[in-house]
């Protein structure tokens, strides 16, 4: 049985920067232990270990440093934007099956050098799935992400004004965080539109943030959780995804390109859950870039196809609206750590310490990357 059976009970984040002077190794550590400190929890105590595929620093030398016990599990998760949530619903599973009994799940990133970026690697020949998007000139994510965009657009008669709204709330959010990077800079319709055009449609605000830093979590049972100080943000239900035929960020090789791998893991959460979307507080939806949130909501059944851009530019999502979305800033103005600041405002939002507190907020929605295969998470109060 998994459903409410283990929660999170510690947050921990180093600073953010676009240039941090410190070694990824190093940022994970701090951000663990703060993590550990947040919690009320001895290092020794953590026997179980979750991070990225891409993350570079294998679990041993984090063990060491920290001085982790005997560990009796760990995992890696997929994907770069997909995998928060599947990092931390692996950990959980393995908690709740009674395997290790302290999580630790951790994002290290110094993304801020371009050289550190995937796509700056790109060889000459391509032999991998990439042949199927890089010779057309698709040769970064936001390439993949724009055509996507466009078809959209194209079907429901948007512009790039409506497009707008999605960076303009979220840039509000963040000028009420401190932490964020944007926190000091408004973001206008005016500046929105003069900007400079990465990938048509999509213009630099449409971009995640390229940043370093670090962030962890600490996941334990239950009944261990309800023994500590912070109020326990439950993990209610977790879902994986993938759909049929997916091409990582190439959906529209598809028969519908509008139709990701969140479809999947909607479906499924939601069958896993004694909840729905009505009853959803705030939602956290993976934002590297702005698309990704339209297409989340309606992926996630918060409304119908075609209708997002509309409800977003109505207020649909920002702090007075009916479901607030990434209120700390997200992707496009707090900080890139793939996805990992979601997780952390998720439990905020549980906790009633987010910088854009949602009142009454006892039920909150993570999710990882609309375009790859991905994951989420349904995180809720002790009420």
């Amino acid at each position: 049985m998994f459903k409410d059976q283990t929660a999170i009970v510690g947050i921990g984040q180093t600073e953010f920067s676009k240039n941090i002077d410190s070694t990824e190794l190093n940022l994970a550590c701090k951000a663990i232990k703060l993590a550990l400190d947040d919690a009320g929890i001895s290092p020794d105590q953590v026997d179980a270990l979750g991070t990225f595929t891409y993350e570079e620093t294998p679990e041993f030398e984090i063990a060491r440093n920290l001085g982790f016990g005997n560990l009796h599990y760990w995992s890696q998760a997929p994907y770069g934007g997909g995998a928060s949530c599947a990092a931390i619903g692996q950990v959980a599973m393995a908690i709740a099956s009674g395997i290790a009994n302290v999580g630790v799940v951790w994002r290290s990133r110094k993304r801020g050098d371009p050289t550190s970026r995937m796509w700056s690697h790109t060889e000459q020949e391509i032999f991998d799935h990439w042949k199927w998007s890089r010779p057309s000139g698709l040769v970064r994510p936001v390439d993949e992400s724009s055509m996507i965009m466009r078809r959209y657009m194209y079907e429901n008669s948007y512009s790039r004004e409506d497009l707008a709204s999605v960076a303009m709330t979220l840039r509000k959010y963040a000028n009420k965080n401190v932490n964020a990077l944007m926190h000091k800079k408004e973001l206008s319709l005016d500046d929105y539109m003069n900007a400079r055009m990465i990938s048509d449609p999509l213009c630099l605000y449409d971009n995640c943030l390229e940043s370093d830093g670090a962030i962890a979590i600490v996941i334990t049972k239950l009944s261990l959780a309800k023994t500590l100080t912070n109020q326990p943000a439950i993990i209610h239900a977790y879902s994986q995804g993938m759909s049929q035929e997916h091409s990582l960020m190439t959906d529209y090789h598809g028969n519908n390109p509008l139709q990701s791998s969140s479809y999947v893991t909607a479906k499924n959460l939601w069958n896993l859950s004694d909840f729905q979307p009505k009853d959803v507080d705030v939602a956290q939806f993976y934002d590297a870039f702005s698309p990704m949130i339209p297409l989340s909501l309606e992926a996630y059944n918060f409304c119908s196809k075609g209708q997002a851009l509309n409800m977003i530019g109505d207020g649909f999502i920002s702090e007075d609206g009916p479901l607030p979305v990434n209120t700390s800033g997200g992707s496009l103005s707090e900080v890139y750590l793939h996805g990992m600041n979601l997780v952390l405002e998720a439990v905020r939002q549980i906790r009633g310490t987010s910088s854009a507190q949602v009142n009454h907020a006892n039920l909150s929605l993570v999710t990882t990357c609309d375009s790859t295969p991905n994951a989420a998470l349904l995180l809720r109060g002790d009420s």
